[in-house]
């Protein structure tokens, strides 16, 4: 460390990474990019070294869940220039039939769930979604505060589902369980909470807020008759088998993290072969995708030196030593609860990335309390994810974005009642796992 200070001081990029994500008008790069920078000179790491760093983070982890997610993007972007995205989204609408409010929600949020665990990304499947979803629910009254409750409350969940959301690959990776041990010890439980408070919020806020906020009447043109072309018949059952098909191979022969590149490739080809797209058009759609979150690709990139940095300083392992006599003292239930909390109220940033940094932080106590991988995985999926939730940042305001909705209020309401329930999942989750 620079000046002989002691490690704990090493923590100072990490908290400057905090206060800088809060800041108005900080672009997230340039927030991480001075961390980078201030964490190589507190362990006097040679600015002009920094090129090897970077290459060598180009074969990281957080690198390859980047990848993954521009991937799915670019997969977006094929599912909507073949019609494949707007045939699902009909499909559950008229299966579940939407006739009345609770209907239209639940209709909502079973479309918002499975396209999001299908493409890996919340914004990407929802932008897709509303379009087409909110000339329906309209038409049966349901307000905009309604829609952006349920694509965050709802949608979000579908990350904690798919095989190869962000959330999972990195469990995957930080854990060593595979998708199905995850899946049924953290996301499928963490979903099930959350699919049940945001119904009964989502009803509650149609009920407030119904005669305050609508939809404008140029926004109610529904089609009727709507019948999908062969080439998105096509296109469709190509996507579906493709996914059902690499999903259970991948399952079967516990396909990690890198596997998930190959099924968002393959299935983006077959899915555009069979929709009727040539092959340039199929690759220019991917790029399109995939140039839209260039930008979180950067900020995965640079995340791998920094935290490498903060770790060299030996902060993490001062802090778990810190920390260690407080959390004994608590014992198993303390530290879930004081864990998973500082995850949602006390890092924020890229989702992916602050799960790395709970695992940093408190890996190293979750094993000395015999803490099982299966909780573990829980409690960093709280801690990561309902960050989102707790303040109205780019995840929260994008969604309301999409559903065209101004009321942060409602938003607010969903988000720490998710919270509220989540924690008391953890806390019945530390007796049982």
């Amino acid at each position: 460390m620079i000046f002989d200070l002691p490690p704990l001081f090493g923590l100072f990029p990490l908290l400057l990474y905090v206060i800088l994500a809060f800041k108005k008008g900080m672009h997230p790069v340039v927030n991480v990019a001075i961390c980078v920078v201030v964490g190589a000179v507190m362990v006097q790491q040679p600015i002009l070294g920094m090129g090897a760093i970077i290459a060598k983070a180009m074969g990281s982890f957080l690198a390859l869940v980047g990848l993954i997610i521009m991937l799915g993007s670019g997969l977006g972007v094929v599912l909507r220039h073949t019609g494949v995205a707007e045939h699902i989204v009909y499909f559950f609408m008229k299966k579940i039939g939407v006739d009345s409010e609770n209907k239209a929600i639940i209709a909502t949020m079973v479309t918002s769930v499975a396209l999001v665990a299908l493409l890996g990304t919340l914004a990407g499947a929802n932008a897709i979604i509303a379009p087409i979803v909110i000339p329906l629910v309209a038409a049966i009254g349901i307000t905009p505060s309604v829609i952006a409750v349920i694509f965050q409350g709802a949608g979000q969940t579908g990350l904690f589902i798919g095989p190869f959301s962000p959330p999972m690959v990195t469990l995957m990776g930080i854990t060593g369980l595979t998708y199905t041990q995850i899946l049924f010890s953290a996301g499928l439980p963490l979903s099930i909470v959350m699919w049940i408070v945001t119904f009964f919020v989502a009803k509650r806020v149609q009920k407030s807020t119904s005669g305050v906020y609508s939809y404008s009447k140029d926004q109610l043109v529904i089609k009727e008759n709507y019948q999908p072309s062969a080439e998105t018949r096509r296109g469709t059952w190509a996507f579906l088998g493709c996914m059902a098909l690499l999903v259970g191979y991948g399952i079967l022969h516990k396909g990690g993290a890198s596997y998930a590149v190959m099924v968002m490739l393959i299935t983006s080809l077959a899915t555009g072969l069979a929709g009727g797209l040539s092959l340039g058009k199929i690759f220019d759609s991917i790029m399109e995708g995939c140039g839209r979150l260039i930008w979180l690709f950067f900020i995965f990139l640079l995340f791998d030196p920094f935290l490498g940095f903060v770790d060299k300083s030996g902060a993490f392992a001062a802090l778990g030593e810190l920390l260690k006599p407080y959390m004994e003292t608590s014992g198993k239930l303390g530290f879930t609860v004081f864990s998973s909390l500082v995850g949602i109220f006390g890092i924020s940033g890229a989702a992916v990335a602050q799960a790395i940094m709970i695992d940093k932080l408190f890996r190293t106590l979750a094993e000395a309390m015999n803490i099982s991988m299966y909780l573990w995985a829980l409690i960093i999926l709280v801690g990561h994810q309902l960050t989102s939730f707790a303040y109205p940042g780019a995840d929260m305001i994008g969604e309301m974005g999409l559903a065209q909705s101004s009321d942060l209020k409602s938003m607010l309401k969903v988000g720490y009642a998710i919270i509220a329930a989540s924690m008391v999942l953890v806390v019945a989750m530390t007796y049982i796992l």
